[in-house]
């Protein structure tokens, strides 16, 4: 699965579980950039991108994102090995 796809699929994701259909995630995106996107938010996206890419994240990669783009590449690691 190519970077922007996976982007793509957390876009669906992101306006799934924040009920905002007009959020556009680029790599510099944070939380800070959404406001729907709290702490409670954030346990629903890590749980819901764990279900639809079939992968677990450690809770030091979790800690780590800084961004969106962090995300994507933890997990085109993931489903690169």
């Amino acid at each position: 699965m190519e970077k922007n796809e996976i982007l793509a699929k957390l876009q669906d994701i992101y306006r799934d579980i924040l009920d905002n259909d007009e959020i556009i995630l680029e790599g510099e995106t944070t939380a800070d950039d959404i406001e729907e996107w709290d702490s409670l938010a954030h346990v629903q996206i890590v749980n819901e991108v764990e279900k639809q890419f079939g992968i677990k994240f450690t809770s030091y990669e979790i800690t780590s994102w800084i961004d969106i783009a962090d995300l994507v590449d933890c997990i085109d690691s993931k489903l690169s090995k």
